[in-house]
């Protein structure tokens, strides 16, 4: 019988001088969040349908937004990489303290963050739709936010299929 393991923080781990160390990918650990995205497109949530229907062509704000982007080490629920925005819908269950460090292992390379909870999206939709597209009317510089942490810009890996 095997072991069951789950993820958690270790707190032993120091912060990485650097934010993008760690943050590119390649190889087989990329092929496997690529396949895993793939997957999540394929097999949507009801609240991450109900989202993408709101934000699929540019609906909101005008702007552009992929499904289950691969944005450095993590899997983006919805990425605009025009407006360095990435959005989170959290399941019910979720580890708190893994979603916020992957908050930011995002914010520290200048990427804002928008987590809403799955509930929150089926309950309030208009709510989430418009918190979104006030964020992407925000006048942003991902250099400023940047400023002192990273070298060069993340990359947005698009795994649309």
């Amino acid at each position: 019988m095997s072991e069951r393991r789950t993820l958690g923080v270790s707190r032993a781990a120091a912060p990485k001088a650097d934010a993008r160390e760690g943050f590119a990918l390649t190889g087989a650990r990329l092929d496997k969040l690529k396949e895993r995205a793939r997957d999540l497109r394929r097999n949507p949530s009801d609240a991450h349908q109900a989202l993408w229907e709101r934000l699929s062509d540019s609906k909101v704000g005008g702007v552009k937004f992929t499904r289950h982007a691969v944005v450095g080490s993590a899997i983006a629920d919805f990425a605009c990489p025009a407006r360095w925005i990435v959005v989170q819908i959290s399941p019910e269950g979720i580890n708190a303290e893994v979603a916020a460090l992957q908050d930011r292992k995002l914010t520290d390379v200048g990427i804002r963050v928008l987590r809403f909870d799955e509930a929150h999206v089926l309950s309030d939709l208009d709510d989430v739709v418009a918190a979104i597209g006030e964020e992407t009317n925000q006048p942003f510089d991902p250099r400023a936010a940047r400023r002192g942490r990273a070298t060069s810009a993340p990359r947005f890996e698009s795994t649309e299929g």
